[in-house]
C-alpha cells in the first residue's frame, strides 16, 4: 500500500474560535497526519460524517486516530464531552472480579484510547478533563436510558457486542453527537452473532449513509513484526 506524505487539512479544523483556553497555552499541535491511504480515508470520513465504523486488525491506527481526534475536539472546545465505552468480554464477562467502582473496573480495558488521548493532550490536561467530567469512561452495561448530546462517543471492541446490545447503543444517539464504532469482526469473543457484523450488514444492504472504513493487514503501521504475526494468524485460520 502506497504511503501518503501529503498534509491532510480537514475543513472543519479551520473553524475560527472566539476565545482561547488553557489547552491553547499548553499544546499547539497540527492536524493528524495519515500514514496510509486508508488512514486518510478514515480521517476524511470523520470530518464529514456523524457516524463512522472502522474495522481491521491490530496496529492499523484505528484506535489511535479515534483517541487523537477525541482529544483534539475536546481541546478545541468543539464538543462538550468525550464518552468512551466498550463491551466487557475479556474472555468472559468478569468486570465484577476487579476492585473499585464500575468506572475504575473498565479503565484498563479502554487504556489504548485513553493513552492516545493523554499523548495528544498531555497527561495533566487529561486528568483535569477526566475529573471535571469532560471525559467519561462508561461501562457498557449502564448505557441503557442515556442520551448522547454534544459529544463524541467511541465504542471500542464493538465486535463483542450482541445484536441487542449494539441496538441499545445506537438508539442512545442524540443531537450534535459523533459516534465512532471500532472493531475487528474476525476477533469476536462471542458465541453468538456479533452485533457489529449485523450492523455492517444493515448499512450495506440498506445503503445507509454511514461510512465503513476497512483496514487490512497491509495497513499495519505499528511494526513489521506486528504485521508478520497478523499475517501468520490469518493464514493459519487461528
Amino acid at each position: 500500500m502506497k504511503r501518503r506524505r501529503a498534509r491532510l487539512e480537514l475543513v472543519e479544523d479551520r473553524t475560527v474560535r472566539l476565545h482561547r483556553t488553557r489547552f491553547d497555552e499548553e499544546r499547539n499541535l497540527g492536524p493528524i497526519q495519515p500514514l496510509t491511504d486508508r488512514q486518510a480515508e478514515y480521517l476524511d470520513a470523520l470530518a464529514l460524517h456523524p457516524q463512522v465504523i472502522v474495522l481491521g486488525p491490530a496496529g492499523t491506527g484505528k484506535t489511535y486516530i479515534a483517541g487523537t481526534r477525541a482529544a483534539d475536539l475536546l481541546r478545541q472546545r468543539r464538543i462538550a464531552k468525550v464518552i468512551i465505552t466498550r463491551p466487557n468480554v475479556p474472555g468472559g464477562r468478569s468486570l465484577g472480579f476487579f476492585p473499585g467502582t464500575l468506572e475504575q473496573k473498565i479503565a484498563p480495558w479502554v487504556a489504548p484510547l485513553t493513552e492516545a488521548m493523554k499523548e495528544r493532550m498531555g497527561a495533566a490536561a487529561f486528568e483535569i478533563a477526566l475529573k471535571a467530567g469532560d471525559i467519561e469512561i462508561v461501562p457498557f452495561e449502564v448505557m441503557r436510558g442515556r442520551t448522547f448530546k454534544d459529544c463524541l462517543v467511541i465504542l471500542d471492541e464493538a465486535q463483542n457486542t450482541t445484536t441487542a446490545e449494539i441496538k441499545m447503543f445506537l438508539t442512545r444517539i442524540g443531537d450534535a453527537c459523533q459516534v465512532i464504532i471500532n472493531g475487528d469482526v474476525s476477533q469476536t469473543d462471542l458465541r453468538e452473532t456479533s452485533g457489529l457484523r449485523t450492523v455492517i450488514h444493515l448499512i450495506k444492504s440498506r445503503m445507509m449513509p454511514i461510512p465503513v472504513v476497512e483496514f487490512t493487514r497491509d495497513d499495519i503501521v505499528r511494526s513489521g513484526i506486528c504485521a508478520e504475526w497478523v499475517k501468520a494468524f490469518e493464514e493459519t485460520n487461528l
